[in-house]
């Protein structure tokens, strides 16, 4: 097969979604092009932060409970399943994020190397349900 040699790369940066790839500390390594859109922060900025720059205060020890648990134990409760969440933007503004998770594996050892995130903003659609809902 005559693949290009950087494909996984031009995926990764051109993928719809904001995709995040953190090593096992939860410092960012990989991040897309709409990651920047929807957080903010420029690739240059991101990579080498901690996820603290986009979890809320509020939700870190329990983020950091779970992913400090499947970094361990290599497996994790929201594997694949979309979660709704709150993040941070750069300016500060809270977000709702439609997330899903995945530990990334060394094929050989099985040792967990990090975790991806895919996310997309659904801050629209949360606020229009809720305001539905109030006026009901």
């Amino acid at each position: 097969m005559n693949e290009h040699p950087r494909l996984a790369e031009l995926i990764f940066d051109q993928t719809a979604d904001a995709t995040i790839y953190t090593d096992r500390a939860g410092d960012i390594a990989r991040w897309n092009s709409a990651a920047s859109a929807l957080f903010g922060f420029s690739a240059d900025e991101a990579l080498g932060q901690n996820l603290d720059v986009i979890i809320p205060e509020h939700l870190r020890a329990a983020h950091w409970r779970g992913f400090n648990a499947a970094m361990t134990s290599g497996t994790m409760k929201l594997q694949g399943r979309p979660t709704l969440t709150r993040a941070l933007h750069k300016s500060g503004r809270k977000l709702y994020v439609e997330m899903t998770f995945a530990i990334v594996k060394d094929k050989a050892t099985g040792e967990a190397l990090g975790a991806v995130a895919v996310a997309r903003d659904v801050t629209e659609r949360v606020e229009r349900e809720r305001a539905a809902s109030r006026g009901a």
